[in-house]
């Protein structure tokens, strides 16, 4: 893999993308670029969204209304925006129909010798259960260990979060261990398990061909 790199194009493989689209029960997902004017429709779900959020998303200063306004937007985005053009990560929104539900984020990237990244995700709860974060998460684990070319990809979950979990489950990614007082979460340090999965687990077809093959997803 770390060979194949050098055949790629571009200074940041795989960045920027518009990744999709897949249809699930809710409607159609894509995954692109974070925009400056997706700030309004961020700050709605997030606040709206805070008790299904805070408790697995680091500790920060201020109110979560704060730190979820609006106004807070344009500076998020623009570290994102820098963050991929650097290409140390790729920062995807998820969009259903075309509008803004979630975030999917791929950082933390490490080129030769590791080839590795984390990914992390956040949905609008008035779709959880209806596939939209599983779809986002098997395009863009597609997306890093093709176009991206990365070899390990991994994500590390609080145990009590079953949700996030599940997603990771059923797309074949393995729990490697438990790491304590990993990370500052809600107020407190807390437990996280890792789950990690490499190119060579990812089956012929990747694994939106496994989420369309058992029915979970059709091709749009």
């Amino acid at each position: 893999m770390a060979h194949a790199l050098s055949q790629r194009t571009g200074r940041h493989p795989g960045w920027p993308a518009k990744i999709g689209a897949l249809r699930v029960s809710a409607g159609v997902v894509e995954l692109r670029p974070v925009r400056l004017r997706d700030g309004s429709a961020w700050s709605a779900i997030r606040i709206r969204d805070e008790r299904n959020l805070a408790p697995w998303e680091p500790s920060a200063p201020g109110s979560w209304v704060q730190r979820n306004a609006v106004t807070e937007w344009p500076g998020r985005w623009a570290v994102l925006r820098a963050a991929g053009r650097r290409g140390v990560a790729l920062p995807f929104a998820i969009t259903l129909d075309g509008r803004l539900v979630g975030q999917v984020m791929v950082g933390n990237i490490v080129r030769e010798p590791l080839l590795s990244a984390y990914v992390g995700y956040w949905c609008d709860a008035r779709v959880n259960g209806c596939g939209v974060t599983t779809a986002a998460v098997a395009m863009v684990a597609d997306h890093c260990f093709g176009p991206v070319g990365l070899h390990r990809l991994e994500a590390t979950v609080r145990p009590e979060n079953r949700a996030s979990m599940r997603v990771l489950e059923k797309l074949g990614f393995r729990e490697e261990g438990l790491f304590q007082r990993y990370l500052d979460v809600d107020g407190a340090w807390r437990d996280h398990l890792c789950f990690a999965l490499t190119v060579e687990e990812v089956p012929v077809g990747g694994l939106v061909g496994r989420l369309v093959e058992r029915g979970r997803a059709e091709r749009s």
